[in-house]
């Protein structure tokens, strides 16, 4: 691996610091490699809870929060706010903890549902043994903005601590509310992403209802399948995901490694269903954030897709990117191998196509078969595709008609 000294000019904001906690691995190096190499991290779920659910495969966390996080502060946290410290701390770290002023530091951590996990476990204890059973700390452990609040304590951050709630664009919504901070003036580095931890029995069986989830239960590691033809719904996942966002001058004059640029970002809302897509909200999105690049649609090499593996998403998608960018670039859709973060998916998808366009490769799109024949893009399938990555578009679209894209730039 490797990554440029110094920062771009005068307005640029560049992505110094990158961290991670997936399926695939406990960091940044674990992802990368496996999504390199074609390695899932989806597998049939063992609790008894999950014995009677339709589903009962998921993409959990490769590396769990215990093994690298202090028990007695783990206790008192949400598996969501565990993980986004984890990512934090690593990007932190990764960033080269820099010397900012609090007063120019902010952290937007983004979210789908918050701690969830806390939410229904301490119910339970309320309907099992009364009040004096619930955790006193049950409040901080499920409210949505506790990954932000936790992340901004730890690393004193005082410019803002933000929490977009946009569904599965939760965490891409973070990152373009980063780059919005820092060119807005209002800080110098953001440290921004998404976490997700919701792998419990009622979203479960809500997505299992709503016949959104795949029900190969039998071949976890095959049934997360965007654009092909055989695909039966999502898997879910869980993860975080945290990327140091610097105002360009502000990591030049630090002499800051940075992993690329952060060029363009958009959010556009369909007003159309709560929770079909719209293919013109998504061209809204992807067009709006080229534009403010200062880029034309022919200049990207990458997509990164949202593909979630569901017949009428991943079709929407294709429509939007043929429309918005064309068919000319390369597009590649991971949640083949990790299932799909919901709140962390877009910052995954930044995450990647940042490492694509430094690293010059782009992962395959797992247990892509057969391309359905209404899905005309140039899906990486296979094997990763090496070559210059100079521009990469990530998409990330969200129940409630939410839609954000990214551009990274080298």
């Amino acid at each position: 691996m490797h990554a440029d000294r110094g920062a771009a000019g005068a307005g640029h904001v560049v992505v110094t610091g990158l961290g991670a906690t997936t399926p695939l691995g406990g960091d940044v190096p674990s992802t990368w490699a496996a999504m390199l190499t074609g390695q899932s991290g989806i597998a049939a779920i063992e609790d008894a809870w999950a014995a009677d659910l339709p589903t009962r495969i998921a993409g959990r966390l490769k590396v769990e929060p215990s093994e690298v996080m202090d028990r007695v502060q783990a206790r008192r946290l949400d598996r969501c706010e565990q993980i986004a410290l984890i990512a934090a701390r690593q990007a932190w770290a990764d960033a080269g903890s820099p010397e900012v002023d609090p007063e120019r530091l902010a952290v937007v951590i983004g979210t789908g549902t918050g701690g969830a996990v806390t939410m229904l476990a301490q119910d339970d204890v309320l309907e099992a043994s009364g009040v004096r059973k619930v955790s006193p700390h049950t409040v901080p452990m499920l409210m949505a903005n506790g990954p932000a609040a936790w992340v901004s304590i730890e690393l004193g951050a005082r410019a803002g601590a933000h929490t977009p709630v946009s569904a599965c664009a939760s965490g891409a919504e973070a990152i373009a509310l980063g780059l919005d901070l820092i060119r807005l003036g209002r800080a110098d580095v953001v440290v921004a992403g998404g976490a997700e931890a919701c792998i419990c029995p009622l979203p479960m069986a809500g997505f299992a209802q709503a016949k959104a989830h795949s029900t190969r239960n039998d071949e976890p590691t095959r049934a997360s399948r965007p654009f092909d033809v055989d695909r039966d719904g999502f898997v879910i996942g869980e993860g975080a995901v945290v990327l140091v966002l610097e105002r360009a001058e502000f990591a030049a004059a630090r002499a800051a490694r940075t992993h690329a640029a952060l060029a363009g970002a958009a959010v556009t809302s369909d007003a159309h269903h709560i929770t079909a897509a719209s293919a013109e909200g998504q061209v809204r999105a992807m067009r709006r954030a080229v534009a403010e690049a200062g880029l034309a649609p022919q200049d990207v090499a990458l997509v990164h897709a949202h593909a979630t593996s569901t017949q009428i998403g991943d079709l929407a998608e294709a429509e939007s990117v043929t429309e918005a960018i064309g068919l000319h670039p390369a597009v590649t859709a991971t949640k083949s191998l990790t299932g799909h973060l919901f709140g962390a998916a877009g910052a995954l998808g930044a995450l990647t196509a940042v490492l694509a366009v430094r690293e010059g490769i782009v992962p395959a799109t797992a247990n892509l078969e057969r391309l359905d024949p209404a899905v005309k893009l140039d899906v990486v399938a296979g094997a990763p595709r090496t070559g210059a990555v100079p521009v990469a578009l990530t998409n990330a679209f969200g129940f409630g008609g939410h839609n954000a894209s990214l551009v990274f730039t080298r």
